[in-house]
């Protein structure tokens, strides 16, 4: 079995993984303060829960945006699984040109979507990552990286209202039944909740209008992370939604360079 471990700045979550098939997945919060020994309680325990036998991994993916964590995991992938994981970066033959002035500088994440994302759906393509930041990245026709946007999460959004002003409180992030709030709570909920979506409406028109001049047909629309159901949900843009493509796009990372089955793109 293969283990992927995609480490954001919120949470970390972890998917194992038979052949092609997610068979579970466990989130943890990617707290900075847990030491490598609680990690790894938190971890075995979410893991022997799930069914999972930690002697029949033979595999080890991480993606990471937080470099602290990426030591623990890979001490942990060492310790607990007995194989050395590899790192997803620039350094490695993904298969893709980057089309950005510092390659090394867009995160593993947003190349795992990238490449997952083609290689289910081909390409152009608009893949959108409702997470921590709200990321928009864009792939060719051939499957090249383009490049992105990076706009503020819908959590951070709620949560740095509340941090910055005296009187807004901190707030359920769900829909009120009405566009026009009559208190304070509901007033912040319509416009973060309703304010991403007609964001990501506005910021996707763009994109595919700027697209267009390169591309022979218009892109597919694809959402990802925490909130990616619920934009969904209420937006008749986004085309598919993949709630794992960043652990997805890990394993086809780790079958490239290990050469398993099929290369990714």
């Amino acid at each position: 079995m293969f283990i992927a471990v995609d480490i954001g700045n919120t949470h970390t979550v972890i998917g194992t993984y038979k052949e092609e098939e997610l068979k579970a997945d466990v989130r943890i919060s990617s707290t900075l303060q847990q030491t490598e020994t609680e990690i790894r309680a938190q971890l075995l325990t979410m893991l022997t829960r799930k069914g999972i036998d930690t002697e029949k991994i033979d595999g080890v993916g991480i993606s990471s945006v937080v470099p602290h964590l990426t030591d623990i995991y890979v001490s942990l992938s060492k310790k607990c699984f007995h194989q050395n994981p590899l790192i997803v970066s620039t350094d490695l033959n993904l298969g893709i040109t980057i089309h950005y002035d510092d390659p090394k500088s867009v995160g593993a994440d947003r190349l795992c979507n990238a490449i997952a994302g083609y290689t289910k759906y081909g390409g152009p393509l608009i893949i959108i990552d409702f997470g921590t930041a709200t990321t928009f990245d864009v792939v060719a026709s051939n499957g090249d990286y383009l490049g992105g946007i990076i706009a503020p999460g819908i959590e951070t959004s709620a949560a740095d209202l509340h941090k910055r002003t005296a009187r807004l409180p901190k707030i359920d992030l769900q829909l009120p039944k009405s566009i026009i709030g009559t208190d304070t709570v509901s007033s912040m909920q319509t416009g973060i909740l309703w304010g991403a979506v007609d964001a990501m409406t506005g910021m996707v028109h763009r994109i595919q209008s700027e697209l267009q001049l390169i591309e022979a047909k218009k892109a597919i629309v694809i959402a990802t992370g925490g909130f990616s159901k619920f934009v969904a949900d209420h937006s008749q843009l986004i085309q598919h939604v993949e709630t794992f493509l960043v652990l997805d796009g890990i394993r086809l990372i780790y079958d490239r360079v290990h050469g398993i089955g099929k290369k990714p793109v």
